[in-house]
């Protein structure tokens, strides 16, 4: 049975939006457990800083290599069973860190459960697409961003109860990763179905929608560059160890409350407007962070309110795509948006830290704003062509 967006939230609409995210929810709370624990494991098996840096980036190499083929295995074999497999697969592995010996071993098993994971972001966020009502896109998708952020912010709360050494938290990450397997299980017949075949190759939808799809990469690298760096960039301008991390809270709190009322926005006016807004702020505050001296408290206020808003490109960016595509092209744009995010990923961190080592440490500020300024410039280009052709 094939979910067809309806202009109104009756209740196979709901129930199936509520099961894809519940899945992804889980699938949020596994990730951000394990990739701290993996930090870990590693270190107590004596790695080295670069070796953990490098085994986290597999998850990123791992989505880039699985993506193009996601769609086409959801519609050989049906999305609910794609996504049980992967659940499966990412069980398994997460649990066979426990009892892989070899470092070099971890760097395959970290392939193979990031692409568990490519699989889970690409289905679900396609099937919270696919079932949305076009009215309602940007708002379902702003309580998609909002549920996602509060499982990220509980996977490493559970490392707090359970420790991070011995079985116990392999064994909790999975139990609550194997969690997201239930609204699958639960969500027969309201599914998404993918029936026809894409009418380009992935490659294609990376720059069918640019404002879309760059959107995440442009998120993808500020809030990697941000959430990494943030701490450093406040121990270098005068403040301890809490205020610096308080600086990374107010980011992240900002991501969770401002996902609705944005998405909401975005579902009343056209939402490259709503873009071009999230760009602007983007842009803005970082060359306000740059160029002006703040207190804690007005920092803190600043990178709340940007935090906030810039994360609207993701949820605004894929209400965007749901809007475009439909089916099978549907399923190859989220996937070429998860693929932009995931390069934003492994390119983030280093350009802002490229740019705090040439001016310390404001240098984070000014990348982060020429790069919010560059996709403000692609975003304006947008519109002027769409506006001269119309």
């Amino acid at each position: 049975m094939t979910v067809i967006a309806s202009p109104t939230f009756d209740r196979q609409t709901t129930l199936s939006i509520a099961a894809a995210i519940a899945c992804i929810v889980s699938v949020g709370i596994g990730l951000s457990l394990s990739i701290p624990l993996l930090s870990f494991a590693m270190d107590a098996k004596g790695a080295s800083r670069t070796l953990i840096g490098i085994n986290t980036a597999m998850g990123g190499v791992a989505t880039i290599a699985c993506a193009p083929f996601i769609s086409g295995w959801a519609r050989a074999y049906g999305v609910r069973a794609v996504l049980g497999v992967a659940i499966a697969t990412g069980v398994v592995s997460l649990l066979a860190f426990l009892v892989v010996e070899p470092l070099w071993a971890w760097f395959p098993l970290r392939f193979v459960f990031g692409g568990s994971l490519a699989v889970l972001f690409v289905l679900s966020e396609y099937w919270i697409n696919a079932a949305a009502p076009e009215a309602r896109r940007g708002f379902v998708l702003g309580i998609y961003a909002t549920a996602l952020s509060l499982g990220f912010a509980t996977g490493p709360q559970i490392l707090t109860f359970v420790g991070t050494a011995g079985p116990a938290p392999f064994l909790a990450g999975s139990a609550v990763f194997g969690l997201a397997a239930l609204p699958v299980v639960l969500a027969r017949g309201i599914a998404p179905v993918i029936g026809d075949e894409p009418t380009s190759g992935l490659m294609t939808y990376l720059w069918a929608a640019p404002a879309g799809t760059l959107a995440a990469l442009v998120f993808g690298a500020a809030e990697t560059g941000a959430i990494a760096l943030l701490p450093l960039y406040g121990t270098a301008i005068g403040l301890d160890t809490m205020g610096a991390l308080s600086l990374v809270t107010a980011f992240v709190l900002g991501n969770v409350l401002f996902q609705i009322p944005l998405g909401m926005i975005a579902d009343r006016i056209d939402r490259r407007w709503v873009l071009l807004f999230c760009a602007s702020v983007g842009a803005t505050g970082m060359a306000v962070m740059a160029m002006v001296p703040l207190g804690l408290t007005a920092l803190m206020a600043l990178l709340f309110v940007w935090g906030g808003i810039v994360a609207g490109l993701y949820t605004v960016g894929l209400a965007h795509l749901g809007s475009r595509f439909r089916g099978a092209d549907l399923a190859q744009a989220n996937a070429a948006f998860v693929v932009m995010y995931s390069i934003g990923l492994i390119v983030g961190p280093p350009l802002a830290g490229a740019g705090m080592d040439f001016w310390p440490p404001h240098g984070l500020a000014a990348t982060l704003a020429l790069l919010f300024a560059f996709y403000l410039a692609v975003v304006v280009t947008r519109i002027a062509i769409t506006r001269q052709s119309a």
